[in-house]
């Protein structure tokens, strides 16, 4: 007898402009609980940080949520090269993975946008544009997206140094010619104006309406959260929402040399969003 189960994987092409952009869709075993949208880390934060969003969207699916990931424009096995991507452009690719989602169902059940590192950002853009309400499920979520982008281009300068070129006014050079429209290339990727510009705008912003937000920072001692995280979750409150901030004990994977899991980090988020979800809908 064929057995008619979903798969508990299925790799997909979902059709966009400028190409195709890679997707995996992860089937929720039993009754279905929730669908979840994974919003990746930038460049090589993303390749970082694979093994670790396969295996939590594995456990969410267990648990009974429809997991979808996406490779946007220029990343992964999607279609474009990393300099071709905007910011505008990612999340027009989110927007149509949301629909997606959405019209494969299981429709009746709560949104979740499951974001990592500058994908935090991107996903409390996304939710003023979506048609329906949606929970945050953030891991190690920046205040700001200039932050990171100091961050990235502090590896174009790293490079330099060590070539023995590079000075005080590097940094200011690389704004610079990014300002004038230029496309600069870091650590083996293309950093177009565009990209550059809206990560440096974008800000971690509480949602117009309150939504559930999970927040979780990983840390070797999980002692205390960063500052800045802990800044941004009282402008939060402040605004009328409240944000769970949970500290987990763990490698920051998604910048250490080797591939590294963080097992603390994929039990406390499947946890945390079972707690958020009431009685499962029938299948």
């Amino acid at each position: 007898m064929t057995s008619t189960a979903p798969s508990p994987f299925q790799p997909f092409f979902l059709e966009r402009p400028l190409g195709q952009r890679f997707c995996i869709r992860h089937a929720p075993q039993g009754r279905p609980r929730g669908r979840v949208l994974f919003i990746h880390a930038l460049a090589e934060e993303m390749n970082k940080s694979r093994r670790m969003a396969a295996l939590q969207s594995r456990a969410l699916a267990a648990a009974g949520f429809a997991v979808l990931q996406i490779d946007l424009l220029g990343c992964g096995d999607s279609s474009g090269d990393f300099g071709d991507a905007s910011w505008s452009a990612w999340l027009d690719d989110l927007q149509a993975a949301s629909a997606w989602l959405r019209a494969h169902g299981p429709a009746a059940t709560p949104l979740w946008l499951w974001g990592h590192r500058h994908g935090c950002l991107l996903a409390s853009e996304l939710l003023a544009r979506l048609d329906e309400p949606a929970g945050l499920l953030f891991w190690q979520p920046p205040a700001a997206g200039k932050n990171l982008l100091q961050q990235f281009l502090r590896l174009k300068l790293a490079g330099q140094m060590a070539e023995g070129a590079g000075g005080s006014g590097a940094m200011g050079e690389l704004k610079q010619a990014l300002g004038a429209g230029e496309t600069v290339d870091i650590a083996g990727y293309r950093l177009a104006p565009a990209l550059a510009v809206g990560l440096e705008a974008a800000q971690l912003t509480p949602p117009a309406t309150p939504m559930p937000a999970l927040w979780f920072e990983v840390s070797p001692q999980a002692e205390a959260a960063l500052p800045v995280t802990a800044a941004a979750a009282e402008r939060w409150r402040a605004a009328g929402s409240a944000p769970t901030l949970s500290l987990v004990q763990g490698p920051a994977f998604w910048q250490t040399t080797e591939i590294e899991d963080a097992p603390a980090l994929i039990e406390a988020t499947t946890a945390a969003l079972l707690s958020q979800v009431q009685d499962p809908v029938p299948a």
